[in-house]
């Protein structure tokens, strides 16, 4: 070996060597992400599914097979129970305890939900004032009519702070026939329930916890309703 090459062998250093290696490993994985990143028409890495080959999720046969349950939705034989006329209604993951509400009937006495208890009862939030109350009162007043029982009540609960002679004339004036008068004139039960709008109501159990709610009016009296309703009683 000359001593020019010697001299050049011996300027090169271990540290020169690691940045060579450094270098060729950057190199290396530039080439191999290169090769497998999708490219701009949206092809992806070698054999992944394009989107004609990715089949959809096959529906539930006769055969025993159940779809997977979606949150807010308890199945029964005919579907969801919150659907239709019903889509709006929201199912608790779980049956949920009540705070204490107190209200009175139209005759003055005192009542909690807990004197309730042994059915199930579908309590309506309401208020004279409020227009979609109107539109909705005499669908929960069929419905009463249709299912009410010891097992059952739709419990139309009045906020209203004219207290019981002006609901009961609204309910006068929409000709109500199967509501009993209930009245929450201070409107205590709307903080204690978290109510954020008018009309709300709770579907309740037989043990007092809230099974679900549905915000704003509804068909009280449709099919789909009374699907729902049967579904929870005791």
């Amino acid at each position: 070996m000359s001593k020019d090459s010697s001299t050049a062998v011996k300027r090169t250093s271990p540290a020169s060597y690691l940045w060579i290696a450094a270098i060729a490993a950057v190199i290396g994985f530039a080439a191999v992400y290169w090769t497998m990143a999708p490219s701009d028409n949206g092809e992806g890495i070698a054999n992944s599914p394009t989107a004609a080959e990715v089949k959809p999720m096959a529906a539930p046969t006769n055969t025993g097979e159940t779809a997977a349950p979606t949150p807010n939705a308890m199945p029964n034989e005919g579907g969801k129970l919150n659907s239709g006329h019903m889509a709006a209604f929201i199912f608790k993951p779980e049956p949920e305890p009540l705070g204490d509400v107190s209200f009175k009937d139209g005759t003055g006495q005192s009542l909690t939900l807990a004197d309730f208890k042994g059915k199930t009862i579908l309590l309506n939030l309401w208020a004279t004032w409020c227009a979609p109350c109107r539109e909705e009162t005499p669908a929960l007043d069929r419905l009463q009519n249709q299912l009410g029982s010891d097992k059952f009540e739709v419990v139309a609960l009045s906020v209203d702070r004219g207290g019981a002679e002006k609901s009961q004339q609204f309910l006068d004036k929409i000709n109500v026939q199967s509501l009993t008068l209930y009245v929450d004139e201070k409107a205590g039960s709307s903080s204690v329930l978290k109510v954020i709008g008018m009309p709300t109501t709770l579907l309740i159990d037989a043990d007092g916890r809230e099974i679900g709610r549905l915000v704003g009016p509804a068909e009280w009296d449709s099919a789909d309703a009374v699907r729902l309703i049967k579904a929870h009683l005791p």
